[in-house]
């Protein structure tokens, strides 16, 4: 008890903050309620609607779903790997400037995805943007399709490879030298050892950058919102999109739809991550 007075300030805050509006919106996600006057109670209607082919939320849901998991297809191994490989690459002994390239990569991770989105929309700019002009090229990068995703997923590996480097660069400081120096002696090649040595190794951050990821990937919103508006043809709406243009529409507001979606997909990640945890106490 003496301890409460300390922590009571951060439990406020996380009741304020966290608690109640994740019970609030569970309730909400069981009405119907237009963001005015009380919400009226409508059981699973809403998720019936979602669930039943052929309505207009069925569609919604299920078409953003779809570009958010194409999304979290692409993102979450681009945002593994290539923070991986150059986690590797920086580790060598020896290498000047480790450090300061690593420090560069990081920067964008502190940058704002929309001051970000705003920077790349002109370097991918149909008329005047550094690569059509620089390359010659008439390419109509976020008006047309696969070049709309490229510019996202580019946006989107450029704000998040910081933040992975710097967990795999740690974590391989901390591998025992004398492992590689042993498998170099026995004739492995660099290949051998990334996948015998290094991947063990730091398998349990790995494990904990997939979750962060694919959860991070999942909750996509900002980077199709500034860089497409969801377009070409709402090919690039993600659902946290229509979540927020549901609650929060220019007229009549489905505030219980939206937080049914919202809900849908809370369970989605939390089945994903159930499954990867228990993967990943299998491995260990």
């Amino acid at each position: 008890m003496h301890a409460f007075p300390y922590i009571a300030p951060h439990l406020i805050i996380f009741a304020v903050f966290g608690i109640i509006p994740i019970v609030f919106g569970l309730y909400i996600s069981f009405t119907r309620w237009n963001l005015i006057g009380s919400p009226k109670w409508a059981g699973l209607d809403n998720f019936r609607l979602i669930m039943t082919p052929g309505t207009y939320f069925n569609k919604v849901f299920f078409k953003d779903l779809w570009n958010t998991l194409l999304f979290v297809v692409i993102n979450v191994p681009l945002c593994i790997v290539v923070p991986l490989l150059l986690a590797v690459l920086l580790n060598k002994k020896g290498l000047k400037g480790a450090g300061l390239f690593q420090a560069i990569l990081y920067i964008p991770g502190l940058i704002s995805v929309a001051a970000g989105a705003l920077v790349w929309k002109m370097v991918f700019n149909s008329q005047y943007g550094m690569i059509n002009t620089t390359f010659h090229l008439q390419v109509n990068w976020l008006g047309e399709q696969p070049w709309a995703w490229i510019t996202i997923f580019v946006l989107s590996l450029w704000a998040g490879i910081g933040g992975n480097l710097v967990i795999y660069r740690s974590a391989l400081s901390g591998v025992d030298q004398n492992l590689y120096e042993a498998a170099q002696v026995d004739g492995a090649g660099p290949v051998r050892i990334f996948f015998s040595i290094t991947l063990p190794e730091i398998r349990l951050p790995l494990f904990y950058t997939t979750i962060m990821t694919t959860v991070g990937a999942f909750n996509v919103w900002g980077q199709p919102l500034m860089m497409t508006n969801g377009g070409p043809a709402q090919s690039t709406q993600v659902l946290l999109m229509d979540i927020k243009n549901l609650a929060f529409p220019a007229g009549p507001s489905a505030a219980g739809m939206a937080s049914a979606m919202a809900l849908l997909l809370g369970i989605i990640l939390m089945i994903l991550s159930i499954i990867q945890i228990v993967f990943m106490n299998k491995e260990d």
